[in-house]
């Protein structure tokens, strides 16, 4: 049985003593589960035990805390013998950050186990047999890749410090962090710098328990290819609310431009609710301007605070070029680019195609996606603004190809059923869940219209169990 699947398993009582809450047992880790713990199997019912920071072929002592029937959550209490694919973590609190689940786990073998994933939920719910999933295009490097970070603020209870960082997996325990191996390393002096002027200045810090206090988050992107930067405060106000209680904001803002040459602008983002939701929906530009440029494909972006762009600038580009090199466009396509954001793969597809539609569902990425169209002069990419599953009755033309990069949780089953109406000669589907692309494309294949050619991960995430695919359908002949 996958190991995704056993939550899911039916609950039965299984006879072994030690199969309790507290107790320790010995176990080999045969297995990476997709949500980035290590996998082992106990017993002669063959329970399954989820255990975090481990790497297959470790051989452990491990302490059960969540008990199930045929399943169990442990703690790792010692390493007896470590696995030939055990490395040392690039980060001093890898074992305790949310952040990563793998920094633990060689690469190569990462790699691999972000492939097999791919197959099995292809295999368990698209019910595709031996599916053609391409081996994993790996990062030009595991670290130092993220162009986006966003960090909580809190303040210790125990010191009265200002900190920052991520939380502990599964808890809101924050792991206070000076620097971070997966992200770009010009956001370390950010990241240490930034927390002393807070401290400094003896802003309010946010606390979520009784709502109260301003500064929630600490947000940074970077352009990759034009080291340009720009900064967010998400804070707890609304929008025209006085923030008297930010003593010297202006002052301390020219400071951070004098100090960061490559700073471009400082952004306030406002977000007065009792919600884990980073970004509020209005942001408002303090200093220098709301926006950074990228170069991506050739091509100008205007990125701001809250835009959506892959946080892995060079595979972003690999999985582009994947798909250029699959395609063969001849130049006399017709195209829709369902869930197209900013245009990031609408515009490079655009110099490529006869015509493209970009669809998005929120009109700030569609006005930034035109933004980007006039700047880049392209004149063949039009947007609208719009759910998939209302604008896809109404384009100007008969799609061939149809570009679907859905968010996690996948396509609306009305936008399927469009698909199925409309019949493109193909589909390219770009996901970053393995589920929910095995879900849609059962759905597109099992009618019998399309064929499932070709599955290509691409490694967007190292060090975590994330990873994102591009898939290509073609039309069955009549």
């Amino acid at each position: 049985m996958p190991v995704d699947n056993l939550q899911n398993a039916s609950e039965q009582k299984l006879p072994e003593s030690h199969w309790q809450q507290g107790s320790l047992l010995d176990l080999e880790i045969t297995d990476l589960s997709p949500t980035g713990d290590g996998v082992g199997r106990w017993g002669e019912q063959n329970q399954v035990v989820f255990v975090p920071n481990t790497v297959p072929g470790d051989h452990i002592s491990v302490r059960l805390l969540r008990v199930k029937p045929r399943y169990a959550y442990g703690q790792l209490q010692s390493i007896k013998q470590a696995s030939p694919h055990r490395v040392r973590p690039q980060c001093i609190v890898a074992d305790k950050c949310g952040g990563c689940q793998w920094q633990q786990v060689d690469y190569a073998y990462q790699l691999t186990a972000k492939q097999n994933h791919v197959i099995q939920a292809l295999e368990r719910i698209g019910k595709f047999r031996t599916p053609a999933v391409d081996p994993v295009l790996a990062a030009p490097s595991p670290i130092e890749y993220r162009n986006k970070v966003t960090y909580p603020i809190v303040l210790s209870p125990n010191t009265n410090r200002v900190q920052a960082g991520y939380y502990r997996k599964g808890s809101h325990k924050l792991i206070n962090l000076n620097q971070c191996p997966v992200q770009d390393p010009h956001f370390n002096q950010f990241l240490a710098e930034i927390k002393e002027d807070i401290q400094t200045q003896d802003w309010p810090i946010y606390n979520e328990q009784n709502h109260r206090g301003r500064i929630r988050h600490l947000s940074i992107r970077m352009g990759r290819r034009t080291g340009e930067i720009l900064m967010t405060l998400i804070i707890n106000a609304k929008p025209n609310q006085a923030l008297s209680d930010l003593a010297d904001l202006d002052a301390q803002v020219q400071e951070w431009l004098e100090r960061y040459p490559q700073l471009v602008g400082i952004c306030l983002n406002f977000n007065s609710h009792r919600t884990n939701r980073i970004f509020g929906n209005d942001t408002t530009c303090i200093a220098g301007r709301n926006y950074l440029q990228e170069t991506f494909a050739g091509l100008t972006f205007q990125l701001r605070p809250d835009t959506f762009f892959q946080v892995h600038t060079e595979q972003a580009e690999v999985l582009l070029n994947t798909l250029f090199d699959h395609l063969q466009l001849t130049g006399s396509e017709q195209v829709v680019d369902l869930y197209c954001g900013i245009g990031t793969l609408t515009l490079p597809l655009a110099q490529r195609v006869k015509e493209i539609v970009g669809i998005e569902l929120q009109t700030a990425a569609i006005d930034q996606a035109q933004t980007n169209a006039t700047l880049n002069q392209i004149s063949n990419a039009t947007f609208s603004a719009g759910a998939a599953k209302d604008c896809l009755g109404e384009l100007p033309f008969a799609p061939d190809l149809v570009l679907l990069d859905p968010p996690r949780k996948g396509c609306h089953q009305s936008v399927i059923d469009q698909l199925l109406s409309l019949k493109p000669e193909r589909v390219v589907y770009v996901s970053c869940h393995s589920a929910t692309l095995a879900r849609d494309l059962k759905l597109l294949c099992q009618s019998g219209q399309y064929d499932l050619n070709r599955v290509q991960p691409v490694d967007f995430f190292p060090q975590t169990s994330h990873v994102e695919c591009v898939a290509f359908l073609n039309r069955r002949a009549s």
